[in-house]
């Protein structure tokens, strides 16, 4: 087993403060091009899968049989800030399949979006499970799960809904499952390499509408993501921001512990990485590099700087230090 290779840097005072190390693939048409750390470690992609989890969504004929549009898909595959917006199209797809936030099982938290949650604040409401950041995925499951005439536990892992995502994981990962976990938002996540991760983001990468089903519906996925870079992820957010600076021909998404993951459908290349530490700055910063050495970021783009190679500073605007690559990476 190889080691994290050290991949972010920051520096103050002329003095190297922190590190961050991970594992990271590229995958591409011949397989793996380029590799840092270990490929083989075993991860849970967390957020990161969220367009796996959506492939039943499109793959069953339910996307289609509920008339969701576009940006419906970019938001199944969403981890959102819980602004306005996002609460408005998680309340209304619901109403749109006969369903209400009783029916998701996500649990309710605090948005992130700061607008919404001072609104709460201001007139002494609470945050429901519209607000959470996975309630787009769970219209999602919700569609499929009414589609298939299943039961309403859909979360359950025997449920025709988790089997399918799991079958869909093992395919388009190429692997076999090493076991789950349970996510933030109560659904099972399923274990893989980051390897396996690239691999399956080259597949979206690599998918067009002219393809059979699983293509057509990973092209569409992708499609959605890059279209509607505010709905994945929100105002600030790296995954928004990053999204428009590529001029939304590409798509990525964050997970939770410093997972991130890369679509890029021109160069038919796969990413996936991993901090070992989770933090969720790291990850970032190694995206950004990555999307760099790829050439579909320009390094000198706000949305890049703010993660990589930008001044850091205090409160008062004073300058701190800086962010780096760190030496060999991503070469």
């Amino acid at each position: 087993m190889q080691s994290p290779h050290p991949m972010v840097e920051l520096w103050r005072g002329g003095l190297l403060e922190s590190t961050h190390s991970g594992h990271a693939v590229i995958w591409g048409p011949g397989g793996i091009e380029a590799a840092w750390g270990d490929p083989s470690t075993i991860i849970f992609p967390r957020s990161s899968c969220k367009m796996i989890q959506a492939l039943p969504l499109v793959e069953t004929g339910a996307a289609d049989a509920a008339g969701l549009t576009e940006a419906h898909l970019a938001f199944a595959c969403a981890s959102h800030q819980g602004e306005a917006r996002h609460v408005k199209m998680a309340g209304d797809w619901l109403a749109s399949i006969g369903l209400g936030e009783p029916d998701l099982r996500c649990g309710a938290h605090e948005p992130g979006d700061r607008a919404e949650r001072d609104r709460l604040i201001k007139t002494d409401s609470s945050p429901c499970q519209l607000h959470n950041n996975c309630s787009g995925k769970h219209c999602g499951f919700l569609t499929v799960t009414q589609h298939l005439k299943a039961g309403p536990e859909y979360l359950e892992i025997d449920h025709p809904l988790q089997r399918a995502i799991r079958q869909t994981t093992e395919e388009v990962t190429g692997e076999t499952v090493a076991g789950y976990g349970i996510d933030g938002c109560s659904a099972p996540n399923f274990a893989v390499t980051v390897a396996g991760l690239a691999r399956a983001m080259h597949a979206f990468a690599a998918a067009s509408d002219s393809g059979d089903t699983r293509a057509r519906a990973m092209h569409r996925l992708t499609r959605a993501m890059a279209t509607y870079p505010e709905l994945v992820a929100g105002e600030g957010r790296a995954c928004t921001e990053l999204m428009r600076a590529m001029g939304h021909a590409v798509a990525i998404k964050t997970g939770a512990e410093a997972v991130f993951v890369a679509i890029l459908p021109e160069l038919r290349r796969g990413i996936a990485l991993k901090i070992v530490d989770g933090g969720t700055r790291g990850a970032e910063a190694a995206m950004a590099a990555l999307l760099i050495r790829a050439g579909v970021l320009d390094p000198a783009h706000p949305a890049a700087l703010k993660r990589l190679g930008g001044k850091q500073t205090n409160w008062r605007g004073i300058e701190t230090g800086w962010s780096q690559a760190a030496p060999g990476f991503p070469g």
